[in-house]
């Protein structure tokens, strides 16, 4: 991004107010089984206050902690595509009058998007940059029925393959550390991501949220949680499975102590990310070592 625009870019949070498939009715009422949107949504991100406002605010408070010059929209809770186009456009509009926005970032479903939206979005995106981030969540039908997330794989493949026709950006989000899956499936998902298309990518380990139907599972029932070592290096053998052309965007998830219930580590994110580039270190490896596409000899080489 520093590339493309001559400065850091950061993203302003937005709460538009929109609501799921998996609340409304549609699929479900109580969302996914782990979902707490309160466990990433920053205290500026309020839906009562209108777009513009939310952007405003953001920005002031960005420039300050960071001295950021350049932002990127990022619509984040809840399904952001989950209304009529022309109601997306408002809103999309709304958030691009900022003369320091530079671009878009939406994060939805996979099933919540069509012809129509894509198209919309690929207008937009001839003037600005425009990440569309798909939360899948994992590749494996029994994980997804296990969260009930309401729609399978294959829904997200369609998704990625329509927006990147559009020339549109992509990014997913996985969360690695569901009882359904074991340790190699997990990292199996690395180069699986790596060929579905995508330029960005979100991972996080499950976290035990409060409120949520996965804190009633763990409290009668626990399973097992990453702790922290083993987290580090199942992170930094994923990263070496991962394509080195993928821009990897968060490697790990931070929720408020006052609604985590588990993994509760008690480390900052410095130092989760310093711990992670010292493993990658002692094994004189880096992103893409494993990866198919990269020669062998620089494999060996490390």
């Amino acid at each position: 991004m520093r590339k493309r625009f001559g400065a850091s870019v950061h993203k302003v949070n937005i709460d538009a107010g929109f609501t799921c498939p998996n609340r409304d009715g549609t699929l479900g009422v109580t969302g996914c089984i782990y979902c707490n949107n309160d466990s990433f949504r920053p205290a500026s991100c309020k839906p009562a206050l209108p777009v513009r406002e939310q952007v405003q605010n953001g920005i002031s408070w960005l420039k300050k902690r960071y001295g950021a010059e350049k932002f990127l929209a990022y619509f984040q809770p809840f399904t952001n595509t989950y209304a009529p186009a022309e109601e997306l456009l408002q809103l999309y509009s709304e958030a691009l009058e900022e003369p320091s926005v530079v671009g878009l970032a939406i994060g939805t479903r996979p099933d919540c998007i069509d012809e129509e939206k894509l198209d919309m979005l690929a207008d937009i995106g001839r003037r600005y940059f425009v990440l569309v981030e798909y939360g899948i969540q994992s590749i494996y039908s029994k994980s997804l029925e296990f969260i009930k997330r309401g729609h399978d794989y294959g829904t997200f493949l369609r998704a990625v393959e329509m927006s990147n026709k559009r020339g549109l950006h992509t990014g997913a989000h996985v969360i690695v550390g569901f009882p359904t899956e074991t340790r190699e499936e997990m990292l199996e998902m690395a180069p699986e991501l790596s060929a579905s298309g995508i330029g960005f990518l979100k991972v996080h380990q499950l976290q035990v949220i409060k409120d949520t139907p996965l804190a009633e599972m763990y409290a009668s029932e626990p399973f097992h949680i990453f702790d922290y070592d083993e987290y580090v290096g199942f992170i930094a053998e994923f990263i070496e499975k991962l394509s080195p052309e993928i821009v990897v965007q968060r490697l790990f998830a931070t929720a408020p102590d006052e609604i985590l219930i588990a993994p509760r580590w008690d480390r900052s994110k410095h130092k989760l990310l310093r711990d992670i580039e010292r493993m990658l270190a002692e094994k004189k490896s880096f992103q893409g070592r494993l990866h198919k596409d990269v020669p062998r000899a620089v494999r060996a080489a490390g």
